[in-house]
């Protein structure tokens, strides 16, 4: 891998824990025009980039963890992801363990490639920083966040994720500019799947 220094013990971390109400459906089964389903899609290529990835679930959802296990993830269930990402972030942390970082990616962005994830490994592992990828201007997904980090992940709360985070440390943002226009592509609607 040529992530760079420390590359070896960043932790992917897939937030598949939500509800997907505008969906209509369960939209992280949903499959792609390829059959895949849309989380698989989305945690292939986080373990295609990093070496260990954890996908967190809500309860209730055995047929996602399944699928997510036999991907290739290890799943672990949050049994409050109801009251928002931020505390399912902050479960996945902790349930991950020591780590030099971690790359937060969302199941419902299946178009990232694992080159653009790599670079944001990469960032984090060298520079102790926040990194996410910026595409034209537009910050996108994942975030990486290096392990000095762990702390303020592990007291998140409500569904504003880690957004907080970042504001509360410009000075640690590293933008990562990338040509992958999947990092700000996800999917809420069927429509979405359609547009490119």
């Amino acid at each position: 891998m040529s992530a760079g220094a420390g590359s070896e013990r960043i932790v992917g971390i897939l937030l598949a824990g939500g509800s997907a109400t505008r969906f209509g459906s369960d939209k992280l089964l949903h499959p792609l025009p390829d059959g895949t389903p849309i989380a698989v899609a989305s945690v292939r290529n986080l373990i295609a980039a990093v070496p260990r990835v954890l996908a967190v679930v809500r309860p209730g959802a055995p047929e996602l963890e399944r699928a997510l296990r036999a991907a290739g993830a290890e799943v672990t269930v949050c049994d409050r992801a109801a009251e928002g990402m931020g505390v399912t972030l902050a479960h996945a942390v902790r349930a991950a363990g020591a780590a030099v970082g971690w790359v937060v990616a969302l199941a419902d962005m299946p178009f990232i490639r694992p080159d653009t994830i790599r670079l944001i490994a990469a960032a984090i592992a060298s520079d102790g920083a926040i990194a996410a990828p910026d595409y034209h201007g537009e910050r996108g997904h994942p975030v990486g966040f290096a392990g000095k980090f762990r702390a303020a992940l592990e007291q998140l709360a409500g569904d504003a994720g880690a957004r907080e985070i970042v504001k509360a440390n410009p000075s640690a943002v590293v933008r990562v500019e990338v040509d992958d226009s999947g990092v700000v592509r996800d999917i809420d609607t069927p429509a979405d799947l359609s547009r490119g």
